[in-house]
């Protein structure tokens, strides 16, 4: 495993703490001018001032690295992604720029289950090549770690495919993949909705705890799919069953789907564009992340999340972008921080803040990654510019220069550009 020391950082944007950040402390990026950060064996050692001393163990082991005019951040978590699937939906994107409403679209053979199929039909070794492909895509963007869901199954065999994947893919790939059990992302139509959720719970997940295939398990609350009545004896038996859980919350209506994530203490509510003012405020009063997805309502053309008013009531904040082949085909860092800073009113710093440390806790990981601290994974990029305000400044644009992983895997990191560019042949 490769050691490194990078030293004359201009800015070193640490985004320190070991939990997440609500409201005005968003905004503390906990900045060192001139910083200096030595990773061993994939872990922080030291976090400090270049004019700092801090010896090290065979110096000739670490890789050094000058980032003079460069700023240095944690590794972007996109905590909420649909990134192992089969088939593509471009036929739907083309008939809703013609105006298509979701009904009519469902009613050509359209939707989720035109997703379904399609994983239904791939091979395991298909799904893993193309969402390896997707994971490289995201690494040269900064995302170091990457939430995966299920839910393009809704039955058991399916299912289990798409975690065992992503299982294989974390064990070989740098980026870390934290996996989310989602068959509860629709009812399929052989079942009612409890019958549904009756099977999941005594059929599925048993086995994915057995198999150790997911650490979270999510349910889309929401009109017309899971009540939230249901949601809730749903994701209690989960918390039994030993998931942390998450929610798709106040998406498309309110079904106080945000007000549940905080009476269960769940890991994050995600969506939330119709979460009530009662349902933010529950959220800010709680250690549920509300987790945007600005990308999502961007491609749908629908109103953005209040992110303003929920960091001003005092939530913590996480950005993501809902990488998935229906509603948001896009794996984007760079436009989800764009979409969250021009339209949703947030400052570049609380975008930082919200790809890193809240990301982090969104996923149940902020005591080991999503910040530069001593201890944590050695998880970094590298900008190619001075500032982290590049970030949204260079719009819709990737800045990230170089990625260090702490991971214990080959390929510790990616150039965003080629570096190491063969000479041309005189």
């Amino acid at each position: 495993m490769k050691n490194y020391i990078i030293q004359n950082i201009s800015q070193l944007v640490t985004c320190s703490g070991f939990a997440a950040k609500h409201g005005k402390a968003m905004s503390d990026l906990g900045i060192i001018e001139n910083g200096k950060v030595v990773i061993t064996e994939g872990v922080i050692r030291f976090v400090g001032s270049s004019a700092e001393s801090f010896p090290v163990e065979n110096p000739e082991t670490y890789e050094v690295i000058d980032a003079q005019g460069k700023a240095v951040l944690p590794g972007f978590i996109d905590s909420h992604t649909h990134f192992v699937f089969g088939g593509y939906r471009e036929e739907e994107f083309a008939w809703r720029m013609h105006g298509d409403s979701y009904m009519s679209i469902m009613q050509r053979g359209g939707g989720i289950y035109n997703t379904v199929n399609a994983t239904r039909a791939a091979s395991h070794e298909a799904l893993k090549s193309a969402a390896k492909s997707r994971l490289d895509k995201m690494l040269t963007m900064g995302v170091t770690t990457v939430e995966g869901k299920s839910g393009y199954g809704l039955d058991k065999e399916t299912e289990l495919k798409q975690l065992r994947v992503m299982k294989e893919l974390n064990a070989k790939h740098p980026v870390d993949i934290v996996s989310t059990y989602l068959g509860a992302h629709a009812v399929p139509k052989e079942f009612s909705e409890r019958t549904y959720t009756d099977f999941m719970l005594s059929e599925v997940m048993p086995q994915i705890r057995e198999e150790n295939l997911a650490e979270n398990c999510d349910i889309f609350c929401e009109k017309g799919v899971f009540s939230t009545e249901e949601s809730h004896r749903f994701l209690l038996k989960a918390k039994e069953m030993g998931f942390q859980i998450k929610l798709h919350a106040d998406e498309i209506v309110n079904t106080q789907g945000a007000e549940l994530a905080a009476e269960l203490n769940a890991l994050s509510a995600d969506h939330l564009l119709q979460a009530s003012t009662q349902g933010i405020d529950a959220l800010a009063q709680s250690s549920t992340i509300a987790t945007l997805l600005p990308c999502t309502a961007f491609s749908l053309k629908e109103d953005f999340a209040k992110g303003r008013q929920m960091i001003d009531a005092g939530c913590a904040v996480a950005l993501a972008t809902d990488y998935n082949p229906g509603s948001c085909f896009s794996s984007s860092i760079p436009l989800t921080i764009a979409l969250a800073c021009i339209y949703m009113q947030l400052s570049p710093e609380e975008a930082v803040t919200a790809l890193t440390i809240n990301a982090a806790a969104a996923l149940g990981k902020a005591n080991v990654i999503g910040s530069i601290d001593t201890g944590k994974k050695g998880d970094l990029i590298i900008l190619e510019y001075p500032s982290y305000k590049f970030l949204p400044y260079h719009v819709g644009m990737n800045c990230v220069e170089r990625v260090i992983t702490g991971k214990g895997v080959s390929g510790f990191y990616i150039p965003h550009k080629l570096l190491d560019k063969p000479s041309r042949q005189k």
